[in-house]
């Protein structure tokens, strides 16, 4: 069983940058694709991106793409989410995942889900 933690949001302005960070504990988290997700109240879990377990492939949303990177160091280290130029339509909770399948944007593909972490952009 992976157990995920995210850290790093916060309250940001329009323009601002933040880095979130998903850390695994349990299995190592080696050997899964990971994503991040979103979501606001009423609405439903967002694709945002996803990386595969080598970190050598990603995938983003076309809404966060040129804007946001998701990396990891290597197989084993946190994956991060980079966020730059943020929105206000960009606030949400943000949500790590893991995936035993290939790098993909279903979320029902993800089977391993942290707690979140909110993002609030200002205006």
């Amino acid at each position: 069983q992976v157990q995920l933690v995210e850290s790093g949001g916060g309250l940001v302005q329009a323009g601002g940058s933040l880095r979130l960070s998903c850390t695994a504990s349990g299995r190592a988290f080696s050997n899964f694709a990971a994503g991040w997700f979103r979501q606001v109240p009423g609405k439903e879990r967002e694709f945002v991106a996803s990386i595969s377990w080598s970190g050598g492939w990603t995938f983003y949303d076309d809404s966060v793409k040129g804007r946001f990177a998701i990396f990891r160091d290597s197989a084993k280290s946190p994956v991060y989410l980079q966020m730059n130029s943020l929105k206000p339509e960009d606030a949400a909770v943000y949500y790590c995942a893991s995936s035993s399948a290939a790098i993909n944007r279903d979320r029902y593909q993800y089977n391993n889900w942290g707690q979140g972490t909110q993002v609030t952009v200002s205006s």
